[in-house]
Parts: structure tokens; sequence; C-alpha cells
């Protein structure tokens, strides 16, 4: 049995692709596939996967990020939310890029069943809209702590309309310095 099982759409930024997977239910339950190497390699993303995460995030309001990793380590994401829902944001961070600084914001839900592929040079953070979200990253390429990076998500640089109050921060994410004219970007 050869079914669909994604639909792909463009994002708003080159690159980002929302990826609506297909739930298959019954009265047992359901299944549903979050990553298949053929049917993502028809929409140009072919790495292997190196290194998957799982994350919980307690409370309603709690913001992570901006996160990205800087070249040579640059990576691409595939973000999903298995529990709860969250306002998922890119930030094109491409040197040259027309659409460099620019941001997308799209809900991920466990109702929905839609994740967003970030390429590399892009930073990622969220926000949740409800307490006890779970999100499973797929990674392109291990963590590296000396190449780790972040904007400052409250950066009025980038205005990104976060829809709940800021309940919760880490002091990482506080400390983020604001953008500055200097800054071009990551040459990939």
């Amino acid at each position: 049995m050869n079914e669909a099982r994604f639909e792909f759409q463009e994002g708003d930024l080159p690159g980002l692709k929302l990826v609506r997977r297909k739930l298959i239910e019954d009265a047992r339950g359901f299944l549903v596939r979050v990553f298949c190497a053929n049917a993502f390699s028809t929409i140009g993303f072919a790495p292997a996967i190196s290194q998957i995460n799982h994350t919980l995030t307690k409370r309603r309001g709690t913001l992570r990020g901006l996160h990205f990793q800087r070249p040579p380590h640059a990576e691409v994401k595939l973000v999903s939310c298995l529990k709860g829902s969250i306002f998922d944001v890119a930030v094109d961070l491409r040197e040259g890029s027309p659409t460099f600084l620019r941001w997308q914001g799209v809900v991920l839900s466990e109702a929905n069943q839609t994740g967003l592929l970030i390429p590399a040079g892009f930073a990622h953070g969220f926000q949740a809209l409800e307490a006890d979200c779970e999100l499973l990253y797929l990674h392109s390429a291990p963590h590296h702590p000396e190449a780790e990076g972040g904007l400052h998500p409250l950066d009025p640089a980038l205005a990104i309309a976060w829809p709940l109050e800021i309940a919760d921060l880490s002091d990482r994410d506080r400390t983020h310095t604001m953008l500055v004219p200097e800054f071009k970007g990551l040459a990939l």
C-alpha cells in the first residue's frame, strides 16, 4: 500500500515547509507517520536524521528560543507537536536571502497533525499555547555547543507577535543580545 501520508505546503519564507500528516484511525486508536525519507526527498530534504529530541514544556505561555546552529553545523529541523499546541516560529538568518530577518509563525498541535520543516540558516522558537506540550524534533546534524546561537525572542527588530503573555523564559534565552546593524546573517 503506497498511499500519500504527507501533504507538503510551501511556507511564506523560501525553504520553509508545512508538513501535514495523514492520521489513520480506527476503534483501536491511530497511526501517524512522522517522517519518511522517500517522501521528504521529493521536497529536497534528503539528509540523514542525525539526532531526535523529545521535549516537554509544562507551563502555558512559556517561550523557548530563538535558537540556531552556526555553520558548518547548521541544521535542518522537522518540528512536530505530539501533545498540546504551540505557536512555532522560524526566522530567516541566511546571509543575502531576500527574506532575511523575516519570520513565520504557525500553530502546530496534536489536533492538526502539522509539522514545520525548517531549513538550515533559520532560527527556531515556540510558545506553548497550553500546559504540558510535548514536541519531537528531528535534526539533520548533531548538536554542537560551540556552534550554538540565539536571538532575543522579544527583539523589536524582529517584532514577533507572540500570541500570549510570556509566562516563562529561560535565563539563556533572556540573555541573548538584540540584533545589531552589523549582523549580516549566516553564510551557508
